[in-house]
């Protein structure tokens, strides 16, 4: 495992507890809010987990498979925080460093996964 890669275990583990941050500080009278940050919770602490599972896989396959879990979880928290930040649930400016972060993580799990099909 390269040196990146191991680093991204504390790292997704922040990226989840950002997001329960966040989900614990929206507004409880507010539907909207509540569903999105139910989503960005369950998809942004998922992330992590993947790649917890991904690291422990017996095989190539089950590590791309994995890999491919983070990067469609990382994705999706993605647009969840888009979300609350268009519907101005979230101020644009709070959201955006968080939002960064799960532009990376899903550039990253991009470059793992072509790198472990062997596409790069």
């Amino acid at each position: 495992m390269q040196n990146e890669e191991k680093d991204l275990m504390p790292r997704t583990k922040m990226f989840a507890r950002r997001i329960i941050q966040l989900c614990v500080a929206l507004p409880r009278n507010n539907t909207v809010a509540q569903v999105l940050g139910k989503q960005s919770l369950r998809s942004g602490t998922s992330v992590g987990a993947n790649y917890r599972k991904a690291n422990r896989a017996r095989s190539k396959a089950e590590f791309i498979s994995k890999i491919g879990d983070c990067l469609k979880e990382a994705d999706e928290t993605l647009y969840w925080l888009e979300l609350l930040s268009d519907e101005n649930i979230i101020a644009a400016a709070r959201l955006r460093l968080l939002i960064a972060e799960a532009d990376e993580l899903v550039a990253i799990f991009t470059t793992i996964s072509k790198r472990a099909r062997g596409n790069v």
